[in-house]
């Protein structure tokens, strides 16, 4: 079954924010994964605690633990937490 991993997030260093994005990217594709869409949300109810979500999917739940869990995304973590305040999920 398809599993997805969401991020809600709120960019705080635009410019930490694109390089963490160009490289998360391409450890993404690596796993096979892709994204479904990203960018800014409208609350339609509920509060709002973050300004955008991305959605990525990967084949599988495994898969989607293993992306996050490699050493190749690990290493992108301090950047991350450096161009954005985030939460992710995992869905699936």
């Amino acid at each position: 079954m398809r599993a997805y991993i969401i991020v809600d997030l709120t960019p705080t260093n635009p410019e930490k924010l694109q390089r963490y994005s160009a490289e998360a990217s391409e450890t993404i594709a690596a796993f096979g994964g892709q994204f479904l869409a990203k960018g800014p949300i409208e609350a339609l109810h509920g509060d709002m605690p973050h300004k955008m979500k991305a959605i990525i999917e990967f084949k599988d739940r495994e898969t989607a633990k293993n992306w996050y869990d490699s050493a190749a995304y690990q290493k992108l973590v301090p950047l991350r937490d450096e161009g954005m305040d985030s939460q992710f999920h995992l869905l699936g």
